[in-house]
C-alpha cells in the first residue's frame, strides 16, 4: 500500500514538474548586457517552450535585455522577474511589421502574436519601449514627431491579435513610443495589477487599447500616458473581428495628457455593455470621453464611483479639460490620415453612429471646464443620465480656456464659448438628477451658466443645485 502511494506521489510530482517547466532566456544565449540584441535568444526560448506544449519563459533578475521585435506563442507564460528589464532596441531599421496591416503610417510592432491561446505575461519586472529614442525635439509639453515617408518606425510595445484567454499581471510597461498594449479581436482577457508609465509628452502613447475585443477585465492598474490611458475602439483595418463588448474596468488610477478613459474615436462597428467603476482620474486633460466619429454605435455604458481631476493642456492635445465629454460628428476628411484609412473604402465622406443609454452615477469632477455633450443631430446622442454628479470649476493653469474641442470632426474643431457646468447641444433625452455645479474660489473668467442647453429634445432636471465655495 505504501509503495502504491509512493508511485502516485512520484507521478503527481512528475506531472507538476512538467507543467512548471521553465525556459531561462540566459540558457538560450541572451547576454543581458543592455547592448547586445537578445531578440533571437528570447525567441528561441519562447519557441522551445511552445513546442514542448507550454511552460514558463523566464527573464531573470539582475539583467537588462536589449531586444528587437519578437513574438509570443500559445501556452507560454513570459515571466519577467523583479529586477529584470526587456528594453526595445533604438535601431529603427529593426521595426518593419506594420501595427495596422496595409496602413503603414501608424507604427510598427515590437512584441507581437497572432491567433494564440492561453498566453500570460507576468512578474514584477519591466517591459521598456525606449520611447524617447524614437522622438524628435522636445518642446514645451510634447515631443516633435520625426518625419517619415511610408512606414512610421515607432514601435507599439505589445500587439496581440485574435488571442483567447490572455492574462497580463503585475508587470510594469513603460516608455512606449506609440500604443502600449493593443489587443485586437481578443477574447477572455484579464489585465490586473500592472503599472504603465509612459512619458506624458509622447503623442500617441496610449496605455491600453481594446480593439474589437470582448470579455475583458482591467483591474487594479496604475496608468500614466501622453495619450488615452484606456481606449475602446473598432478600427477599420480589423473589421472582421466584430464588436467591442463586455468590458469591465475597475479600481484603476489614471493620468493622461489626452483622455483617461475614452471610447472612440475609431468605431466602425459596435461598442456596448461596458462597466467602469471605482476609478481615480488625476491631473488629466479629459477625464471620460465618448468620441464617436464613424458609423459604429456606442450603447449601454455605465460610469460609477469616480473622482475626476482635469486641467487644460495646449492645442497639441485633444481636449479642453472636460471631465465628461460626449460628441458624435462625422469624421474630418481634410486630414490625409483620416481620409485615407479611417473612412470606408472608396468613400470620401463618413457617417456617425448613435450614442445611447449612457449612465453616470456618483461622480465628483474638479477642473477648468465642465461636462460637454454635443452632436450632429438629436438622434446621435440620446438617453444620457446623470445622477449624483458634482462639477467644480476652478482655474489651476495659465492655459487659455473658454473653448470647446470637437476635433476631429467635419464641423469647426475648436469653438470659442462661455463654459457651462453642464452643456447639452443637439441631443435627445437627457436626465440630470441630484447633481450640482460648484464655482471654485478661483472661478474661471470664461464661465457661463451652470446649465446650458441648445436644441435638446427632452431634458428632465431634478434637484439640481448651483453653489459657490469660499476657500
Amino acid at each position: 500500500m505504501k509503495f502504491k502511494i509512493l508511485i502516485v506521489f512520484v507521478l503527481l510530482f512528475s506531472i507538476h514538474a512538467v507543467a512548471q517547466q521553465k525556459y531561462n532566456i540566459k540558457k538560450f544565449g541572451a547576454a543581458g548586457d543592455g547592448k547586445t540584441n537578445d531578440a533571437k535568444a528570447i525567441q528561441k526560448a519562447i519557441d522551445a517552450c511552445s513546442a514542448a506544449g507550454g511552460g514558463q519563459v523566464l527573464v531573470p533578475a539582475g539583467y537588462v535585455f536589449l531586444s528587437g521585435p519578437f513574438d509570443l506563442k500559445s501556452f507560454v507564460e513570459l515571466r519577467i522577474e523583479g529586477g529584470a528589464k526587456i528594453l526595445a532596441s533604438p535601431d529603427e531599421k529593426l521595426y518593419t511589421k506594420s501595427a495596422f496591416r496595409e496602413n503603414k503610417g501608424e507604427g510598427t510592432i515590437w512584441i507581437g502574436g497572432e491567433k494564440l491561446e492561453q498566453v500570460s505575461i507576468t512578474g514584477t519586472g519591466i517591459l521598456d519601449g525606449n520611447g524617447i529614442s524614437f522622438m524628435g525635439e522636445e518642446i514645451f509639453d510634447s515631443y516633435v514627431l520625426k518625419p517619415f515617408e511610408i512606414v512610421d518606425p515607432r514601435p507599439h510595445l505589445l500587439t496581440l491579435t485574435d488571442c483567447k484567454k490572455l492574462n497580463i499581471d503585475g508587470v510594469t510597461f513603460q516608455n512606449s513610443a506609440y500604443w502600449t498594449v493593443h489587443l485586437i479581436g481578443c477574447n477572455d482577457v484579464s489585465i490586473s495589477n500592472i503599472t504603465l508609465l509612459n512619458s506624458i509628452k509622447i503623442r500617441n502613447s496610449d496605455g491600453i487599447d481594446l480593439d474589437h475585443s470582448k470579455n475583458v477585465r482591467i483591474t487594479n492598474c496604475y496608468i500614466e500616458s501622453g495619450d488615452d490611458c484606456i481606449c475602446l475602439k473598432n478600427r477599420r483595418e480589423f473589421e472582421e473581428y466584430g464588436a467591442c463588448e463586455n468590458i469591465v474596468i475597475s479600481n484603476c488610477t489614471m493620468t493622461s495628457s489626452s483622455c483617461a478613459i475614452k471610447i472612440g474615436s475609431e468605431n466602425m462597428d459596435r461598442i456596448s455593455k461596458v462597466l467602469i467603476n471605482n476609478c481615480n482620474i488625476v491631473n488629466s486633460n479629459r477625464g471620460i470621453g465618448i468620441q464617436n466619429r464613424d458609423e459604429g454605435t456606442v450603447s449601454d455604458v455605465i460610469f460609477s464611483n469616480l473622482v475626476i481631476e482635469s486641467k487644460l493642456f495646449s492645442d497639441v492635445w485633444w481636449g479642453k479639460s472636460e471631465p465628461i465629454y460626449i460628441t458624435a460628428y462625422p469624421r474630418a476628411t481634410a486630414n490625409n490620415k483620416d481620409a485615407g484609412w479611417r473612412l470606408p473604402k472608396g468613400q470620401t465622406k463618413g457617417k456617425v453612429g448613435a450614442v445611447s443609454d449612457i449612465y453616470f452615477s456618483n461622480i465628483r469632477c474638479m477642473g477648468e471646464s465642465g461636462v460637454y455633450i454635443s452632436a450632429e443631430s438629436q438622434d446621435k446622442v440620446s438617453n444620457v443620465h446623470f445622477d449624483q454628479v458634482s462639477v467644480k470649476l476652478n482655474k489651476t493653469t495659465q492655459e487659455a480656456g473658454g473653448i470647446y474641442d470637437r476635433r476631429p470632426s467635419n464641423v469647426e474643431g475648436l469653438v470659442k464659448s462661455d463654459i457651462a457646468g453642464f452643456y447639452f447641444e443637439n441631443t435627445g433625452n437627457i436626465s440630470l438628477n441630484n447633481s450640482e455645479v460648484i464655482w471654485g474660489s478661483n472661478k474661471p473668467t470664461y464661465t457661463g451658466k451652470a446649465l446650458e442647453q441648445k436644441n435638446v429634445k427632452k431634458i428632465s432636471v431634478v434637484n439640481f443645485q448651483e453653489n459657490t465655495t469660499h476657500e
